[in-house]
């Protein structure tokens, strides 16, 4: 289960790298914005004039994508928590000496201070 979780993770910020890259290619409506400075013209030079449709449309899909596997995650993780718990807790078990425990397991002793001030030199 770790494996697909794993892969799946890999998958998500693969998907998150390609949506970040989608959106800054994208032009603004008013200026050009950011997709214009970061290779707006090359979109349109490949994609034609229907550069907005294509990457509006790309945009959506990644982002279904994005949410699919965001979701999913979340709900192995769960998965794989309840049955890491029900088979022994998700953190091994370490077995000390008993020698060791008793010398550290009881409480240390109270330091006592004595509240009255010690008497000041005389010269």
């Amino acid at each position: 289960m770790s494996i697909i979780l794993g892969i799946c993770t890999f998958v998500l910020i693969l998907t998150s790298v390609i949506l970040i890259l989608l959106v800054l290619a994208q032009k603004a409506k008013s200026d050009g914005g950011m997709g214009a400075a970061m290779g707006g013209g090359v979109a349109e030079a490949t994609f034609g004039a229907d550069t907005g449709n294509v990457l509006s449309k790309a945009t959506i899909n990644a982002s279904i994508v994005f949410f699919v596997l965001s979701f999913a995650l979340y709900l192995g993780r769960i998965y794989e928590g309840k049955h890491a718990s029900a088979s022994g807790g998700a953190l091994p078990s370490i077995s000390v000496p008993v020698s060791a425990t008793k010398s550290q397991t009881g409480p240390a002793a109270p330091i006592k201070v004595d509240p009255t001030p010690a008497p000041a030199a005389k010269p």
